[in-house]
């Protein structure tokens, strides 16, 4: 059960002007479900893309890092089968689909951005693919129901929406995205796709992209392991107000943001097993690196994350995991420790007024912060995790099955 992540309201999902979904079943694993997305763009559409650091990346990682320089005319997804660990065979089959589709377009197979998600190390069935696309081009459909196509593991459908208003009128923002496993930094097996109607210009559009995820999706993990299919795109399609100013820019980089990181936490939220969601924050610092550094030294820890989910506050794990990070020079003694807004921990040690029921309740809630204080310095950086529990082991031990 997503922790306090209800399904996404489809009146509040702004379809993007420049923008087309189409949806499919194609029986890519498993019969009568959504499991095929194309997103048509209009021409003159500006994209950028940033993708998983995984040296195993999958075969769709590979063409589509290639066509993004294109002029790209649309997006396949399917779900039920990553082509990853397939080899040439698996470059050929994901070239078989974008000619595909680009037959259907009438374009060129390099203009096409494939992506998968699902079981690793399996042939993909592009033959059940490409007799989707007719259906999914013949399809009109929303962005939940385009959310709802690229589910793997996960409970709910990963939508949002926003409007923002720029000098030349209102731009709109919606995004989706999911992931639920194998969730880390460098993206992870996770699929984001965010468009805009506002005309921004490639270099401008893939430098915002790259802050963007650094501030999003790179702030969230649920268990430490990076995926081979990671991919975030943002495509931007010129059918709306242009973003050429800075101040313009900007704003719309801040709605961009909000949008990837609602998505980025919905992700962690409805981590595989989840029964918590985390806020770990470290500051104090002395430079963000280092913040980040011991932020996810806490947040990868099976042994702090089994504790999260038991409700166990026990310190020590949160400590050693500190302690652990590589950070140099840092003087323990020196760090403070609250779990929300109980100091659980002073100058390295167990703070003299902390009672074992005030972390008891703090970890009881579905939602709570571990904030650490390192005194070194004035930076800070926070990242989202969840707890590991039975569930997230039962989950993964039957993925296959």
């Amino acid at each position: 059960m997503a922790v306090n992540l209800p399904p996404p309201d489809p009146a509040a999902l702004h379809a993007v002007p420049g923008v087309e979904l189409g949806v499919a079943m194609a029986g890519v694993r498993k019969a009568g479900r959504k499991d095929l997305l194309v997103m048509r763009l209009a021409a003159g559409s500006t994209i950028a893309g940033v993708f998983t650091q995984n040296r195993f990346c999958a075969a769709p990682v590979v063409l589509a890092k290639k066509h993004l320089k294109n002029g790209v005319q649309a997006l396949v997804v399917n779900t039920g089968n990553a082509n990853a660990g397939t080899g040439k065979q698996g470059l050929e089959r994901a070239r078989q689909v974008c000619e595909a589709l680009a037959s259907h377009l009438d374009c060129d197979a390099e203009q096409i951005l494939p992506f998968s998600t699902g079981v690793i190390m399996e042939p993909l069935p592009a033959d059940r693919i490409v007799a989707g696309l007719p259906h999914a081009l013949m399809d009109k459909a929303d962005w939940l129901s385009a959310a709802e196509a690229i589910m793997t593991t996960d409970t709910v459908p990963k939508a949002y929406s926003r409007k923002v208003r720029l000098s030349g009128g209102t731009a709109v923002v919606t995004g989706i995205a999911k992931g639920a496993g194998m969730i880390r930094p460098d993206m992870a097996t996770m699929l984001g796709f965010i468009a805009t109607d506002a005309r921004v210009a490639q270099k401008s559009l893939q430098a915002l992209l790259a802050r963007v995820a650094q501030r999003s999706f790179n702030c969230v993990t649920v268990d430490g392991d990076t995926s081979t299919n990671d991919s975030l795109i943002l495509a931007a399609t010129g059918e709306g107000p242009a973003a050429s100013a800075r101040r313009d820019l900007l704003k719309l980089e801040a709605v961009v943001t909000d949008v990837a990181r609602h998505l980025a936490q919905a992700i962690v939220r409805d981590g595989e097993g989840a029964s918590k969601f985390v806020t770990v924050e470290v500051a104090r610092g002395r430079s963000e690196e280092e913040c980040r550094r011991v932020a996810y030294s806490i947040a990868h820890s099976p042994l702090v994350k089994t504790a999260f989910f038991a409700s166990d506050p026990n310190l020590g794990r949160i400590l050693a995991a500190i302690g652990n990070s590589g950070v140099r020079a840092l003087d323990t003694a020196r760090v403070d420790l609250y779990l929300d807004e109980v100091r659980v921990v002073h100058a390295g040690a167990r703070d003299p007024g902390y009672r074992e029921e005030q972390g008891v309740a703090a970890m009881k809630k579905p939602e709570f912060k571990v904030r650490a204080l390192l005194n070194r310095g004035r930076a800070s950086a926070t990242v989202w995790t969840c707890d590991l529990s039975f569930d997230y082991v039962k989950i993964n031990a039957e993925y296959r099955t």
